[in-house]
């Protein structure tokens, strides 16, 4: 709003401009303060280039009690509109955003441009529980975000020998769930790669196998073993799971 004064009626278009300024001022924090509401949106977060990074919060009815922050694979892109639709949702973890409300859980599902850590300390005032779930190379966004503080990890299908490289020490870890299909044999996510971490984590990480579904083509992409074709149920009931044991 521009203001301009002149005249014998300065005074008061002086303090009509100051009432109209604080009424704006006043509307826009409380808009600011209004809780989320269920359903979906799309918020605004840190990180990207510009620092603008976005997401989308599935909210369940009632006051969620924790908060899973989604972090897809491949290079993390998933298109998401201003409108919450979303251009690329063939990742499972994409397609089964919505499943945690039936839980009482809320879901953050992260663009390629949103900062997990900046999550992290966002949805702290959503749930007092806030843990972090990442597919294949979503896993590599994991370390820089421990020192946000989630309250759990769960690595699925993930790049195990990177984040176990990264991470340096399992005392780092928060409680850690791993979720891996017994046939996953993309290069940079086999299943011979789960041993070895599940070693390295000195108990603080356990393990869920995933068997049987269906898989064709290249074995690192969404519609082999690796995407938990068909197997997609268990996935989230294991996450949900391990959640609601996190402390």
């Amino acid at each position: 709003m521009r203001c301009s004064i002149s005249g014998s009626a300065a005074i008061r278009l002086a303090l009509a401009c100051v009432a109209t300024v604080v009424a704006m001022v006043l509307i826009d924090s409380a808009a600011a303060q209004q809780p989320y509401r269920p359903g979906q949106q799309v918020v605004s977060l840190g990180g990207g280039f510009f620092g603008g990074g976005r997401a989308l919060l599935t909210m369940p009815r009632g006051k969620p009690s924790a908060v899973v922050i989604l972090m897809p694979g491949g290079d993390g892109v998933i298109g998401l509109s201003d409108d919450g639709s979303i251009e690329r949702d063939g990742n499972w973890i994409v397609r089964t955003r919505g499943s945690y409300a039936s839980a009482g859980i809320a879901s953050l599902l992260l663009d390629a441009g949103a900062d997990p850590a900046a999550a992290v300390q966002a949805m702290r005032q959503v749930a007092p529980k806030v843990v972090l779930v990442a597919m294949s190379r979503g896993s590599t966004r994991v370390p820089p975000a421990l020192s946000a503080g989630p309250d759990g990890v769960v690595l699925t299908s993930s790049m195990l020998d990177h984040v176990r490289q990264t991470v340096g020490s399992p005392a780092a870890l928060p409680p850690t769930l791993v979720v891996h299909h017994r046939r996953d044999d993309c290069r940079v996510t086999h299943y011979d790669m789960v041993p070895p971490f599940m070693d390295w984590s000195a108990g603080r990480a356990r393990l869920v196998w995933i068997d049987g579904g269906t898989s064709r083509g290249n074995p690192c992409r969404a519609q082999a073993y690796h995407g938990f074709i068909g197997r997609e149920g268990a996935v989230v009931s294991s996450i949900i799971a391990f959640m609601r044991n996190v402390r």
